[in-house]
């Protein structure tokens, strides 16, 4: 008999399934796209949608995939397709499994589609290639993919954006997003989600040219509170640092309540490699941790966000980086790096699955022994599905009496913006 409580007991299969849940990111999923035309994808089931980056392990232009599904305990898993991998979803008698190799570990429940992927802007362009959902009540805009750094030749050497858009441009609706648009499906997704616990969008894109970019902001968060009526939406600007430091606070007066300057590598010498461009466009290493520094002075602590590339230099510099930036009031995510097809990296390996969920648990350690909370970590990022925000939520016992995390999905109507017309289905 278990002399562990059954808070300990709901603790230990939480961290199970998380291990499970950081392997099949790192290695993917396997499975026969085929099987799929027994599920009601893009119907009942939320689809991928590909408006930045392609995270499967292969290009699939031809079928769509769902974009995840859920453990038994709550923990959402994204789909990433690899046919080499050892963990397989299998359609037996009207029932998706996961499975690891032949051994089921349980029934796949797919994540529901939100109602208003089903909906249109004012000029007919589909809300869900605008602003597709991340879960939560988080949607993640990417405005464009096309990146100015890639026609220079300093592209970042792990991004595939531009891959991507060459290759689901067509399929997926991939191009430049009006201010509008964005307004308008934000909007509608966040009608859904009155009465979620919490509400964020995450607005991000290629490399342009730094005033275009910062122009192109205002406008973007000026329509958002339009069309939703809120001063505060609770938005992350994902931008490169600027030459001026202080066009920074630019937006924050435009309304942004976070902002994000991904440095993608601690090690200066490895991040000239890595990332040259971000160097001829936006400045040297020193300058990113100068401006870093300067956004938590406009935003305050807890409220700016870079990202560091998991697997790219030794876990050591990485693990530096965090402890580093976190003293300087910057929340670091280290998720796991991805040979992304159409990548100059593409075809290379990440570290192995343990490695990464070591990175995980020492990194969320150092964020909350800096005092960082959930909701600053909810806040900051373009999707509420990270390692980092199910350790938090275990270590802070979010989960219910069956030990199932705690659902903020539940839907309830809610009134429409006066100033907002009605999208079209």
């Amino acid at each position: 008999m278990s002399t562990l409580s059954s808070h300990e007991q709901t603790k230990a299969a939480l961290y199970a399934e998380l291990e499970l849940k950081n392997f099949l990111g790192v290695e993917g999923i396997a499975v026969d796209p085929k099987i799929f035309r027994h599920l009601d994808l893009g119907g009942t089931v939320q689809e991928q949608v590909h408006t930045l980056f392609e995270m499967d392990h292969e290009q699939h232009v031809s079928f769509a995939f769902p974009v995840g599904f859920s453990t038994p305990h709550g923990l959402r898993i994204g789909f990433r397709w690899d046919n080499r991998a050892d963990h397989r979803i299998t359609y037996d008698d009207g029932v998706f499994h996961l499975r690891e190799r032949e051994k089921i570990l349980f029934p796949v429940e797919f994540h529901r589609r939100p109602d208003y992927y089903k909906l249109q802007t004012s000029d007919g362009t589909k809300v869900k290639t605008v602003a597709p959902y991340s879960r939560d009540g988080v949607v993640n805009v990417a405005y464009s993919n096309e990146c100015a750094l890639k026609d220079k030749g300093v592209d970042c050497l792990f991004c595939n954006a531009n891959a991507t858009k060459d290759a689901y441009g067509e399929r997926d609706g991939v191009f430049w997003k009006n201010p509008r648009q964005i307004g308008e499906s934000v909007a509608a997704a966040y009608r859904e989600f009155e009465g979620f616990p919490r509400r964020h969008v995450n607005l991000t894109g290629g490399f342009i040219p730094e005033r275009r970019e910062v122009d192109y902001y205002l406008d973007v968060a000026e329509a958002i509170q339009e069309h939703t009526g809120l001063e505060d939406f609770n938005g992350t600007a994902v931008i490169g640092i600027p030459r001026d430091l202080k066009v920074i606070d630019k937006y924050k007066e435009a309304g942004f309540r976070t902002i994000a300057m991904n440095i993608e590598v601690w090690d200066r010498n490895i991040f000239k490699v890595i990332c040259p461009g971000k160097i001829t466009h936006c400045g040297d290493y020193d300058h990113w941790l100068a401006a870093l520094e300067y956004a938590v002075g406009v935003f305050g602590r807890g409220r700016v966000r870079s990202g560091i590339v998991g697997g790219l230099e030794p876990k050591q510099s990485t693990l530096e980086g965090v402890e580093a930036l976190a003293a300087k009031g910057v929340v670091t995510l280290t998720g796991a790096w991805c040979a992304n097809p159409g990548s100059a990296l593409e075809g290379h390996r990440t570290p192995l699955p343990e490695w990464h969920l070591d990175m995980a648990k020492r990194s969320t350690a150092i964020l909350r022994k800096a005092g960082f909370t959930f909701d600053q970590i909810y806040d900051l990022t373009p999707a509420p599905n990270f390692l980092v925000h199910d350790i938090y939520r275990i270590e802070d016992g979010d989960f219910n009496d069956l030990g199932v995390f705690t659902d903020g999905e539940t839907r309830v109507a809610a009134p429409q913006n006066e100033n907002e017309p009605a999208l079209t289905a």
